[in-house]
């Protein structure tokens, strides 16, 4: 088997190197084709993107959205200056309103500055909500008092007690308090607007048919929402109006372009970071260019193959290229390290070429397919966040080696024919260059100084730091080191502060329904009460500091019981009062202010039909079904940003079945995020035994089950043991991303001392010493490429993918550690030993 493979890369590295633009070509149209993939490329930042379309919960999820597309909302906030009037902001609002409207679908499905339809039509039909015990009360109530008010306006009264009479007068105050319905504020809406109580803020809902996930036409409908507002110029009403965005419409696609700027600066970041250390490594401008050319080919060959095998990327995928590029490049460092070493010993292009292939192929192989199996592991677990990371990790790996076999030697050859190695352009590379052994900073050279002052202190102090990180992983485990703040997994919004106050402002007012709460969707709308009786006695049962939610909202809320029996009781109060107005017996003033909560003449029984839009919408599906959608809100003390409370609230609605027989199930953030959970903490540990399983494999294979194995192995739980008391130490809480860094450290920072090994082994016993200067340097910097490219992801906004950042470039350290001082101190002591 090594034969025809030796003989297939003899035959490549020889038409490398006469005719180098052929493997160019074919490099680069694969490429061309592999970008173009990669450009549709979308990021997905729900965290149902991180579960498997198979769950329950996200299959719910899509049908729900699915029949209410239609309702994202987009808040036009409008805030008064010092000395702006309240009219200023009500006639602003209601010049917008049919300006806003004129947009028509799939911009604006509707736009409102208030509840005016609501409250035309409910007030006077609020006595229907009382019950009927009150509602005969109020009756005779409103009867003695007509019979008084009658009486002394027209000088008949007589009051036969002996003490005077404390009736209330038959007054709008009096007959508001009465017909109110329970709970309701009748302040919330001033005069129907969505207006602050202190008049300083109103705000004009639209409703729009673009869902929060369709980025590109959010972006869209905002705009032409922000032309719309520029056309009516609100400083015309009056200069201190100013006018501000939010919503979960807004929401979601500043969050959308926040990730893509966040993706961008991280990424941008992470390349300069990796190319610095590579210049400084090598001090060669050739160098630098030809392996950020490599790496770059690697890179767009992986996310052109994303497009085809996964088609999306999530929160958790969307900052592999920078992982990859600081893990991929590692092929093409050990490949030059070993090339430069043979020109410098006087080799001819083609022959160092040919060595350098030679004697990295099957230790850069065994690393990328270690690496890739690593990565691997996370594709046989059912959460997606790890199934997708995996799978594009892995094929980074692979894609990168042969990137860097087929178009690395390629471009040392053309570069060769333009300029030759040998020629000084001079310039402070060259004088720094020239003064420095091997012709760059040599990386490895403190850490041989320090193998060969101490082999022997090195070696037993990473054995007494090895099982200290032992015992400190079960400690830690039994101490519980997972995150239950979830504002510690999402994204800094310190510079969304206005918007998160608009957003906050916007719900206030409104009282959006769905803004905080969860939405289940029954079959029919019978199934609602039903509904409502089980998840409501679950609520009830549960201990006063642990209830899971608040209240239920159902259209069904607005149809009153008991009509036929109210609508007579309310026929004869309107009665009444008509025929005290008439015969003097109400002031005019109150009568004004009556008269729109006074019943209709032909007040008569309603169902959900009935009911106008502006009270049904948000109730209302896509198609215009009415009646099915129950929203559970949290209880009002608690922090739906603490995950112990977002179970609670889950399980309480997850499912519920009904006396029918049927099962309803409900989804939303609370659920999808206890799912998103559950599924981690069952697949991580079968992620990490596949991982060190896989790495042991490729390890064992490559080296033939010998004692270099046990020495790879070996430097590799040291590093993790190191990792895992550092993890400890910082009490670095765990989470659905940073999790990750468990299996992938075993693949990646095997690497080093592979590399290591490998050379020691070729060079024989008693070389501990020149492998670590040979070779530690370029293993130095395949571990500082990496590790850069993970520390460029602290620089996020997004608290997770920091987290992910730090545990990753914990291990990154302690694997490099493992494999550059213990590793080589061992083999130097053991060497020794066996000399003397």
């Amino acid at each position: 088997m090594e034969r025809p493979v030796s003989k297939l890369g003899e035959r490549l590295s020889g038409l490398q190197v006469r005719r180098p633009g052929v493997p160019l070509v074919v490099a680069g149209l694969i490429t061309a084709v592999a970008l173009a993939y990669a450009a549709k490329l979308r990021v997905q930042t729900g965290f149902e993107s991180l579960l498997p379309e198979s769950r329950a919960s996200v299959q719910e999820l899509r049908r729900v959205a699915a029949l209410t597309s239609g309702v994202s909302t987009l808040f036009v906030v409008l805030e008064a200056g010092e000395r702006t009037p309240v009219s200023a902001l009500r006639a602003t609002a209601d010049a917008l309103v049919p300006e806003l409207k004129k947009l028509g679908p799939p911009w604006v499905g509707e736009a409102e500055s208030g509840v005016h339809e609501a409250v035309r039509f409910l007030g006077p039909r609020a006595g229907l909500f009382l019950s009927k015990d009150r509602l005969e009360a109020l009756r005779d109530d409103v009867e003695a008092r007509y019979s008084r008010a009658v009486g002394e306006a027209t000088g008949l009264f007589v009051n036969l007690d002996d003490e005077p009479a404390k009736a209330e007068p038959l007054d709008f105050a009096s007959l508001r308090d009465r017909l109110r319905i329970e709970d309701a504020d009748p302040d919330q809406y001033p005069d129907g607007y969505y207006q602050s109580r202190d008049g300083k803020t109103l705000v004009v809902l639209v409703r729009s048919k673009i869902h929060g996930s369709d980025f590109d036409r959010g972006a869209e409908a905002i705009r032409l929402v922000r032309e719309v507002v520029e056309r009516v110029n609100p400083a015309r009403f009056d200069p201190g109006i100013t006018v501000g965005y939010s919503g979960d419409l807004a929401t979601a696609v500043s969050e959308y372009q926040a990730i893509n700027r966040d993706l961008t600066d991280v990424g941008l970041l992470g390349a300069a970071l990796i190319t610095a250390v590579v210049l400084l490594y090598y001090l060669r401008l050739r160098t630098v260019a030809v392996m950020l050319v490599t790496i770059g080919v690697g890179v767009a060959w992986t996310f052109g193959a994303t497009m085809l095998t996964v088609g999306r990327l999530n929160i958790a995928t969307g900052f592999l290229f920078t992982i990859i590029a600081g893990n991929g490049i590692n092929f093409g460092i050990i490949y030059m390290a070993r090339y430069l070493e043979a020109r410098r010993k006087g080799s001819p292009l083609a022959q160092a070429i040919d060595v350098a292939r030679h004697e990295t192929w099957v230790p850069t192989l065994t690393a990328a397919v270690a690496a890739g199996a690593s990565y691997g592991s996370l594709g046989a677990t059912d959460f997606r966040g790890f199934h997708d990371f995996g799978l594009i990790g892995g094929l980074g790996m692979v894609l990168c080696w042969l990137a860097t076999y087929l178009v690395l030697p390629s471009l040392l050859a053309l570069a060769e024919r333009a300029i030759p190695l040998e020629r000084d352009f001079g310039g402070p590379l060259s004088w720094v260059r020239k003064r420095l052994e091997g012709g760059g900073v040599a990386f490895a050279r403190p850490f041989e100084a320090m193998v060969r002052r101490a082999p022997g202190g090195l070696a037993v102090g990473g054995a007494v730091l090895t099982l200290a990180g032992a015992v400190g992983i079960v400690l830690w485990v039994r101490a519980d080191p997972m995150e239950y703040d979830l504002r510690n997994l999402r994204t800094d919004v310190s510079s969304r502060a206005n918007e998160i106050r608009l957003n906050k402002l916007g719900d206030d007012i409104t009282g959006h329904v769905g803004a905080a709460g969860m939405a289940i969707l029954v079959d029919r709308p019978e199934q609602v009460p039903e509904l409502s009786k089980v998840l409501l006695a679950r609520r009830d049962a549960a201990p006063a500091a642990a209830k899971p939610f608040q209240r239920l909202h159902a259209l069904q809320d607005f149809v009153p019981a008991e009509q036929e029996a109210k609508i007579p009781l309310l026929l004869k109060i309107r009665q009444r009062l008509v025929r005290a107005h008439e015969r003097g017996a109400l002031a005019e003033a109150d009568w004004k202010r009556i008269v729109p909560v006074l019943p209709p003449a032909d007040l008569k029984r309603f169902g959900l039909a009935d009911l106008p839009d502006g009270v049904a919408r948000a109730f209302t599906e896509s198609d215009g079904t009415r009646g099915r959608i129950v929203y559970i809100s949290p209880t009002a003390d608690a922090s739906v940003d603490d995950a112990h409370y977002l179970f609670r609230w889950a399980d309480s609605y997850r499912e519920a079945r009904l006396p029918d027989g049927s099962l309803v199930r409900g989804s939303g953030r609370a659920v999808i995020y206890a799912d998103m959970w559950t599924s981690v903490v069952e697949d991580v540990p079968l992620a990490v035994l596949l991982s060190f399983a896989a790495t042991v494999l490729v390890v064992v294979l490559a080296f033939r089950a010998g004692r270099s194995s046990l020495a790879v192995l070996g430097s590799l739980l040291v590093g993790v043991a190191w990792m895992a008391g550092l993890l400890v130490l910082f009490d670095v809480k765990l989470n659905f991303l940073n999790f990750i860094a468990l299996p992938i450290t075993f693949g990646i920072g095997v690497d080093y001392s592979v590399n290591v090994v490998q050379r020691y082994v070729r060079e024989g016993r008693g070389s501990a010493l020149l492998a670590l200067r040979e070779t530690g340097g370029a293993v130095t910097l395949c571990s500082l490429t990496t590790t850069l490219g993970y520390l460029a992801l602290v620089r996020s906004t997004n608290f997770a993918v920091r987290s992910l950042g730090i545990a990753a470039f914990i291990g990154e350290v302690c694997c490099l550690l493992a494999s550059v001082l213990v590793l080589p101190a061992v083999l130097y002591w053991l060497d020794r030993r066996r000399e003397a």
